[in-house]
């Protein structure tokens, strides 16, 4: 936790210190809008789009992989049910158990 805040200050501090050595305007051109900002905003704003693009790319993926979470605990759940059952039916832990078929 302690490692992570550092990096984050860390992390902060350079880039304040970058966008005040680049504070020079430049225009962007996309489609037929002309842009003229800071250098240091078109970056970050470049660096923003890039992150969110990746976490729509990484959206389909979390999305699966919780339904696959709801399952394997629905699952655990029954299994756990079934197991509270059999040791009720089964007080005795001496006796030898008959195997179930399961169909």
């Amino acid at each position: 936790m302690i490692i992570s805040m550092i990096l984050g200050i860390v992390l902060g501090g350079l880039t304040v210190l970058f966008a005040l050595q680049n504070t020079e305007f430049v225009t962007v051109s996309f489609l037929t809008s002309d842009i003229t900002a800071p250098l240091s905003f078109v970056l970050l704003g470049t660096m923003l789009g890039g992150i969110a693009v990746m976490l729509l790319s990484l959206l389909p993926f979390v999305i699966r992989d919780e339904f696959a979470t709801r399952r394997l605990r629905r699952d655990k759940k029954a299994l756990e049910e079934e197991l509270a059952r059999m040791r009720a039916g089964y007080s005795d832990p001496t006796q030898p158990v008959e195997a179930q078929t399961i169909i």
